[in-house]
This record gives C-alpha cells, structure tokens and sequence, in this order.
C-alpha cells in the first residue's frame, strides 16, 4: 500500500504512475524467485520435466492469484474508493450480520499486522538480491554485498522525511525501462530455446506435482515468490483507480514477467550452471554492470513502495483507534496521502537491518519469504467470500465455485511456506504477532477507560438545565471541550467549572468519530445540537483518510467571531494519567502495555491540529 503520488488524471499518466508505484514489488521477484525454486532447500533435480514444472506453477500462480483473484475479483471491492486489507474488512463487516462483522474485524487487524511483517523482509531481500549482481560483475568484491546493501537501507530510511513527491515522479519511467528489459533478456533467450514455451500447458505444472510429490509441495514455498506484493493492486486501487492497474498488468507487467521467467527456464535447459544466478546470467557480460544499477534502482522502488505503504496503514491504523495517536507528518501540500511516520520508520529500519545482517543473503531471507504474505491472502479471500455472499447477492454455488478454486490455491501456497518456519519464517510472524498484541491490547484498553471515564459522566441535557438554578460566571469568548462521547458533559468542562467557577459565554463540545470510510463529504461532516444557555455539542465525522482538523471544521461552520478569528476560542482538552488498578480490567501485563502505549501516545493538540497557545489541559489520574 504505497503513498498516493501526484498525477494527472489521464488514463495514460495514471497507468504509468501505476506501474511504478504498484508493481515494484512483484516486478523484483524474478531476481530471486527461479533460483529459490532449485536452490538446496527445494531440493529439486535440476532437469527438463522439473524446470517446465516450475515455470508451468509460476505462470498460473501469475494467472490465478494475480489476474483472476486480485484484479478482476478483488478489485471489485470498492470501499469508496479505496482497497486495502483494512478497508476490505470495514466493508466485509459493514454488510455482514453481528458475528460475521467481528470475525471480518479480527481479520481485518490479522492483515494489518501481517503486513508490518512483510513490510520489514520486503526491502531487505529486495536490496539484497539486486545488490548481490555485484558479485556476478565481480567475484573478488563479492564480501561487500552485505555492507553496500545496508548503507543502501540507511539512506533509503533516512530519506523518508524528504518524501517521495519530488523523486516520485521518476517512479514510472524508471520500472517501465525495468520491465522493457525484463521482457528483452527473457525473449532473447526464449529465442534460442523455444522448447521452454511447453510450460505454459497447465498439464506440466499437474504432472510436476505428481511425480514429485512432497518436494514439488515443498518447490511451491518458492514459487509463492513470484506473486508477492499481489496485495499491492488491491491496497493501491484508490490512489489510481480499477482500469490504470488493471491496464498495467495486463499490457506490461504479466507478459513482461512471463518472458523473463521462461527465458531463465530456457537459459537453465541450455546451461545448468547458470543456476548460481539465473537472472543476472541472463545479460550479456557487456550489460551486468548496467543491470545491477538499474536492479538496485527498482528495489530500491519497490522497497520505497512498501515502506510508504506502511506508513499508510499506520495512519488509517491511527484513525481507525488501532494505535495510539502518533506524529503522522504530511509530506505534500498537494497530496494527501503522502505521509511520513518517524516512529514506524525508525522501528522499520532496525528491523530491516537486523534482517540482512543475521541472513546475509536472498537466499537465506527467501527461506523466510512468503509465510505472512500467503497468511494475509488467506485472509483476503476469505473476506472477499463473506463480501460476495452478502454484498453483492453471489448464489451460493457460485462463491462455492470460484472462491473454491481460489482459497485452494491460496492454502496450497500458504501450507507450503509454514515449511520456512523454522528457516526464518518466524521473524515476520513474531513482528505481526507483536502488532496483533499491541492492537488487541489498544482496543481492550480505551474499552477499559472509556468505562471508567464515562461511568459517572453526566448528560449535557441535564447539566444546561442546572444553569439556570445556580448563578454561574460567564465570561467572554468561546471555550471548545474535546469530548471522546456524545451527548455528556467532557470532564475538563466539570474540573474547569469546579476549580474556576466560571463558564465561556459560548461553550462548544466537540466529539470526533472516525468511520470505516475512507472520506466524509463536507456536508456529513458536522452534526450539531444546541442544548440552550448558548451551549451546543459538534459531531465531527472523518474518514480514516483523512485528517481530523478541528479548527478548520470550526471555521467553516462559522462557529467563532469572524472578527476575531481561530484565537477567539480555547480549546480544553482533558488528560488522563493512567495508573494500575488492584482490580484491573485488564490482565496486568497488558495493564503495563497499555499504559506504556498511552503515556507514547502523540498528545491531542497536535492530532487533531489544535493551536498550541490556545490549549489548556486540565489532568486527572485513572485507575484502570
């Protein structure tokens, strides 16, 4: 899921901006993808039968995964606009019943977790990959792979603050010249082995897994490679729109990568030995040192595509209430989708550091490859399955039919790369497991407090009508009280009343909501009640796209002096300090985690764009 780029809104420019935004990922996977397929852990012999087997699985995997499941089904699921694991799973629960709608939840944040994972291995075996060219070029500087790859991560997450807007523009270019010569070097060999064009019978790819058997069950942890970063064109359909993807992969992409894994199939039917890199093997000695810049160019691409992507999911993981509010900094003025998150990118660069440090090598990280990415496919399809039985009225022998075929394919795949476990696959699901706990814990958490903070509040009704019995000081101006819900008096409206004895003439309570929609149209945005005593409460509804300004919403509803501005108004703001409870609604240790998460929590002036010198914070102690 990568940031939005800014493009015009031509179908041409979308297309191109597509391609180099959304395909990095899967359009690097030739670099590795063969070579796994043979390599020590397969176990596979290196023959004809074998290498046309393989090629037969990864261009159907190419067909059903990628050209049927992602971009004529699951694209289908429009939620608004936008696509991503978190907005299939709004959308699945929204038409879903009680139950279904939890479990469409549940695996809404499974997905999400999953993708920190993927978000960590991706850049580091993409740079890898590319980087280990240098060894081809030259074997004697073959110890520097590891150390260039990493100053490359370095600089790359470093960069993150800049943003991509400015280098953005050169994505397309750079990963269509990638593409065209995917296409050259696998047609050229293809040329000098037609023989390999047999593989694109589906009959070679049955009869590979029959005759092998368990190693050809083991060889699909390999060929799962080819179609990583699918989620890609579901997660980006907002930013470009069903036809620009759609147009892309089909033109460019899909016959791009089908040439160039047929003309390594044909290169290993000539030379065997070329399977020491099968891809790079491929060039002319003349263009190698050309093709690991332009490799590294495009994983560097595709690593700065998933990395915004996480970003991404970070602020609609924010905004959803999955994490606690943190520095989310927009990047352009122009594009709102361009965001740069400091504390995910630091994170995220030790994790990908750490990763190439302790594999060392593609190869080694490629034996931890895969496992989250077919977890979160599993889990695409199956709330795609509940989409389609109640949202767009599928009969139920046909969702038996195609999500039958699919959901097999997709087990198969993910059955194989449980195998990586042990090899490392246990490192993408430690990271998503830690974000399933901290999402899981957030959520039980702002439960927890929610009910103590609310379990005496009283009704904003009954507190304008008590006005009226007691003299109360008004005085001049306009006093805005945050309020996490509707129709109560907010707690910093009680202490300010109770320790200054006094009242703004005009007392606005605003309460912010998040909906499971990408964006709100201006005018559903506000809701608002008047209470009398020249007291009114403001619903504000913003999607989880969107930022939530509060005085800019406030100007626009003409809620301050237009004399006086945004400073006529102060913004009261509550804030709790949370300490352990004897009897804690949590279980301690997640008592201990949520505290920790909420005492890192980015303070409300600043998430909800308030100005500094306007805010007065008035603080309680909770136990919870």
């Amino acid at each position: 899921m990568a940031g939005e780029v800014s493009t015009p809104g031509s179908l041409p420019a979308l297309t191109l901006a597509a391609i180099g935004v959304v395909y990095g990922d899967i359009g690097t996977s030739p670099l590795y993808t063969l070579r796994e397929a043979f390599g020590p852990a397969g176990g596979l012999v290196l023959a004809e039968d074998s290498v046309l087997g393989v090629l037969s699985l990864i261009l159907w995997a190419l067909v059903l995964v990628v050209s049927v499941k992602y971009v004529a089904l699951i694209l289908k699921a429009d939620n608004r606009g936008e696509g991503g694991v978190l907005a299939l799973s709004t959308l699945a629960s929204r038409h879903a019943g009680a139950r279904a709608a939890r479990v469409a939840t549940v695996g809404g944040m499974l997905g999400t977790a999953l993708f920190y994972g993927d978000g960590a291995i991706t850049p580091a075996i993409s740079v890898l990959s590319a980087v280990e060219g240098v060894a081809v070029v030259s074997p004697a500087v073959g110890h520097w792979v590891v150390p260039l790859a990493v100053a490359i991560l370095v600089v790359l997450f470093l960069l993150q603050s800049i943003g991509t807007g400015r280098v953005g523009r050169w994505f397309g270019p750079v990963i269509c010249l990638w593409f065209a010569v995917l296409a050259v070097l696998g047609l050229v060999s293809i040329v000098e082995t037609p023989a390999v064009l047999r593989a694109v019978s589906p009959v070679y790819a049955a009869r590979f897994l029959a005759d092998t058997g368990w190693q050809g069950f083991v060889a699909l942890g390999a060929v799962v490679l080819a179609v990583t970063g699918a989620e890609a064109l579901y997660a980006d359909m907002g930013h470009f729109g069903r036809a620009p993807i759609r147009l892309a992969w089909l033109g460019l992409v899909l016959p791009s990568l089908v040439l160039n894994y047929f003309g390594q199939g044909a290169l290993l039917l000539r030379r065997p030995e070329a399977l020491e890199n099968p891809f790079y093997l491929l060039a002319p000695s003349w263009a190698l040192a050309p093709l690991v810049v332009l490799a590294t160019l495009a994983t560097v691409i595709a690593s700065q595509a998933v990395i915004s992507g996480v970003f991404s999911l970070t602020r609609q993981a924010v905004q959803l209430g999955l994490l606690p509010r943190m520095e989310i900094r927009h990047t352009s003025e122009s594009v709102v989708g361009q965001v740069y998150v400091p504390r995910v990118n630091r994170l995220l660069m030790v994790g990908v550091i750490t990763l190439v440090l302790a594999f060392g090598s593609s190869s080694a990280l490629a034996a931890a490859y895969g496992i989250a990415v077919t977890a979160t496919m599993v889990i695409t399809i199956l709330m795609a399955l509940l989409l389609a039985r109640t949202a767009w009225g599928w009969r139920p022998w046909v969702v038996a039919a195609v999500f039958g075929i699919l959901l097999t394919v997709d087990l198969a795949f993910f059955s194989a790369a449980t195998l990586k476990i042990p090899a490392g696959g246990w490192f993408p699901l430690l990271l998503a497991a830690l974000a399933y706990l901290l999402f899981s814990t957030w959520i039980a958490g702002r439960e927890a407090l929610a009910r103590k903070l609310h379990r005496d509040a009283t009704p904003l009704a009954s507190f304008v009508r008590s006005l009226g019995g007691r003299p109360i000081h008004r005085v001049t101006g306009t006093a805005v009280f945050l309020s996490g819900r509707i129709g109560v008096v907010p707690r910093a409206l009680m202490h300010n009343l109770r320790h200054n004895r006094v009242l703004h003439e005009r007392v606005v309570v605003v309460t912010v909501q998040t909906e499971d929609v990408p964006r709100i149209a201006a005018a559903e945005r506000a809701t608002m009640t008047e209470w009398g005593g020249n007291v009114r409460s403001l619903t504000l509804r913003y999607g989880f796209m969107e930022v939530p300004d509060v005085p800019v919403a406030l100007t626009r509803l003409k809620l301050l002096r237009p004399e006086a501005g945004l400073y006529d108004a102060s913004f009261f703001l509550s804030r709790e300090t949370l300490i352990p409870s004897n009897e804690p609604d949590l279980s301690p240790w997640r008592e201990q985690i949520f505290i920790l998460l909420s005492q890192g929590a980015l303070p409300a002036t600043e998430f909800f764009c308030l100005p500094p010198d306007r805010v007065v914070e008035l603080g309680t102690q909770v136990r919870i």
